[in-house]
């Protein structure tokens, strides 16, 4: 080698050590506790802390967490490219809208029940001087980090405040069909297979409005773990209703204290989601990376993600998982109701002892 050849090898490999430095340089934060890789995700920790102190009862997937993760998909989904090209508007997506214009939003049949969390986290919003739209979103992320075998969310920071409330009707209904639903996803963006992902979030959900009689009615018998449960006990034959029968979006389910939703069951059995739903079955490392994936999306619609700042290290590292994928006890492999033609169902473990009765979320 020359010497000019190896004086401009080291030149390259200096360059690149001083570009790899800029890239992983921290900055210490006033706080003198944390560093973070961009000063404006410093006050973020403060924010995190209030949070899982005062809103999520110390750290606990509970209710308010279940609520938080709700509110995520509710403000963000309200995005429709399709009523953009006809000159309406399409609301802004992740804006923080269902809580800066919380007297509209609220008031959409498909928003029910989530006036209650707007109205928790809306205080919050203007105490640590953030919009809506990041509040939201950190919140979500936050919380759903309390869920054992949840991944470590992405979050972003730096959506600007909304400008208008979002259109009403973009938000999916559990009575929608199976089509239906697939049409507003893919408005949004969205593949059939994502769609799928993001139903994960109901294996740490329970329904207080499907059947207002029996508030707290978990989708899962796991409702404080992220697992794949959701994905086997919705395949599951349906033999009861948790309380009465007759609610608008409620098919019948397996076990005792469990509520089942119409979307979740037509979705688990249609040829065109059915081997993708099964596909998350025992299987908890899709189910994270999928799950996680699904929801930087869904978190940035309406924005350039180059736009915003990567604040992700403030969201606490998660539990490991603490639960196998099983048959609760009292059900059989034969209660399955195979839906994907091309692979059967996994044969899974059965739980000993009495039929499983699935116990309500209680009230933060």
């Amino acid at each position: 080698m020359s010497l000019r050849s190896l004086a401009s090898l080291l030149v390259v490999v200096a360059t690149l050590q001083v570009a790899n430095a800029a890239v992983t340089r921290k900055v210490r934060c006033p706080d003198g506790v944390h560093t973070a890789s961009n000063a404006v995700c410093c006050p973020l920790f403060a924010v995190v802390d209030d949070l899982q102190e005062n809103l999520f009862d110390g750290g606990e997937c509970g209710e308010e967490t279940h609520e938080s993760l709700r509110l995520t998909f509710h403000d963000a989904i309200g995005f429709s490219p399709a009523l953009a090209r006809q000159h309406k508007f399409g609301g802004g997506g992740a804006d923080g809208s269902i809580i800066t214009f919380d007297t509209v939003e609220t008031a959409f049949h498909a928003n029910t029940g989530i006036d209650e969390i707007v109205g928790v986290q809306k205080p919050l919003v203007a105490k640590h001087n953030m919009t809506a739209g990041d509040f939201i979103q950190l919140a979500g992320a936050v919380g759903f980090s309390n869920c054992a075998g949840a991944p470590r969310l992405e979050y972003l920071h730096g959506r600007p405040p909304a400008v208008a409330p979002s259109t009403d009707l973009l938000v999916p209904e559990p009575f929608d069909s199976v089509t239906k639903i697939l049409a507003r996803f893919a408005d949004a963006g969205f593949t059939p297979d994502e769609v799928v992902a993001l139903l994960a979030s109901h294996s740490v959900a329970a329904a207080d409005h499907v059947d207002p009689k029996i508030p707290g009615t978990p989708f899962d018998s796991t409702a404080s773990s992220f697992d794949s449960q959701i994905f086997i006990e919705v395949q599951l034959r349906g033999t009861l209703f948790p309380g009465s029968s007759g609610n608008q979006g409620e098919v019948e389910s397996p076990l005792r204290g469990e509520i089942r939703l119409q979307s979740d069951h037509d979705i688990a059995r249609d040829p065109r989601t059915a081997c993708e739903w099964q596909s998350f079955v025992g299987n908890q490392a899709k189910l994270q990376s999928a799950f996680k994936a699904a929801m930087s999306k869904l978190a940035i619609l309406g924005h350039n993600r180059h736009d915003l700042v990567d604040c992700s290290e403030v969201i606490p590292i998660p539990p490991p998982p603490n639960t196998r994928a099983h048959i609760p006890a009292g059900l059989s492999n034969r209660d399955i109701e195979q839906a994907c033609k091309a692979k059967p169902f996994p044969i899974l473990p059965v739980d000993p002892g009495p039929a499983t009765s699935v116990a309500p979320v209680p009230p933060s």
